[in-house]
């Protein structure tokens, strides 16, 4: 085994967890060592799946032979084995959100300064290969200064009900996913949000106060407004998109389709279909992100690796949201970063 070899914990073997283990497995430089999960027999499976050992998190924490931790379980417990996690020395990829509580993921992380552990957190949306492209040619001045900034985030099929009852909210759990895009395109911040939404898919999503349609509107430091809308079901499949207006033109990350032959014919022309699901247009950004991280352990500089308080303000922003949509409001967005 190379010496730059990442020997690696995984907790949580649900759906993103098994996503990780594909991707460490595939990765020359991590070797996933050890999965863990509450649910015993399914950690052993998807260990087995690639060559490791299902264990106890106690001994992703405690063994020497692990050096780092991939945080990959249900969403309240993610601040606890972070802290955990930092406090034993390892280097830590932490999925989002860092807690459903803004006020503990704050107080994790300012515990965790002291300590300087590498640590990434889970947007994995800057590795998109066109939204990367778009913040090239916006940092060359392609378009001169962003004025008006449209971002699309419509799902294709409704998650389960058990799922979005203990996700925190299309805000926290979606929309979330934009809020760190616009900042890491624009290279500014949010200061005021104001959001409407409804539950139009899914109205059992009304008994626990969420949304599944929302359109959201906010003004960022340097001036210039913002518009996201979100859908958690569309008819037609997955549909991304990010638009930059600027004073000198426009630029945009396009939807995406499947690869496919356009039809041309006296009737119409029929093309190729989008992605059908988020995760078919998304998961190449995740070992893309794992790389990343990987290479800047290895000692390589690797620029966008999103951190400990890229985390913080992207919730920062949701939770004015989240207040908007209760108040009818704006709302200031609180600085963290």
């Amino acid at each position: 085994m190379s010496p730059v070899t990442q020997r690696v914990a995984l907790i949580g073997s649900g759906f993103i967890g098994q996503v990780h283990a594909a991707n460490l497995a595939a990765h020359p430089g991590a070797h996933l060592a050890l999965v863990c999960d509450l649910d015993a027999a399914r950690a052993e499976a998807l260990a087995q799946r690639y060559g490791a050992r299902a264990g106890h998190v106690s001994e992703a924490l405690n063994r020497d032979d692990i050096d780092m931790v991939l945080i990959a379980s249900s969403t309240p417990t993610h601040a606890d084995f972070l802290a955990q996690a930092a406090n034993a020395g390892k280097a830590i990829y932490c999925e989002k959100p860092i807690d459903l509580s803004l006020a503990k993921a704050r107080a994790v992380v300012e515990s965790l300064a002291p300590l300087k552990v590498p640590v990434t957190v889970g947007f994995n949306r800057r590795f998109d290969r066109s939204h990367q492209q778009l913040k090239q040619q916006l940092q060359q001045g392609a378009i001169g200064a962003p004025e008006l900034i449209q971002m699309v985030c419509r799902a294709s099929e409704m998650p389960p009900l058990d799922y979005l009852r203990a996700s925190g909210g299309q805000m926290r759990d979606q929309a979330i996913h934009f809020f760190d895009l616009l900042r890491f395109l624009t290279g500014d911040e949010v200061e005021t949000v104001g959001a409407l939404g409804a539950a139009l898919a899914q109205p059992a999503l009304r008994d626990f106060g969420d949304v599944d349609t929302s359109v959201l509107i906010m003004q960022l430091k340097n001036g210039a407004l913002a518009q996201l809308d979100n859908t958690r079901r569309t008819a037609y499949g997955y549909d991304e998109r990010i638009s930059v207006v600027g004073s000198r033109g426009m630029l945009a990350s396009e939807p995406q389709a499947m690869r496919g032959a356009t039809l041309y014919q006296q009737s119409g022309i029929t093309q190729p279909g989008l992605f059908p699901d988020w995760f078919s247009r998304v998961r190449d950004t995740y070992y893309a992100h794992l790389d990343a991280f990987l290479r800047c352990l290895g000692g390589e500089t690797v620029a966008d690796l999103p951190g400990l308080m890229d985390g913080l303000q992207a919730q920062a922003i949701a939770e004015a949201a989240c207040e908007s949509l209760t108040s009818g409001r704006f709302v200031q967005v609180e600085r963290l970063a």
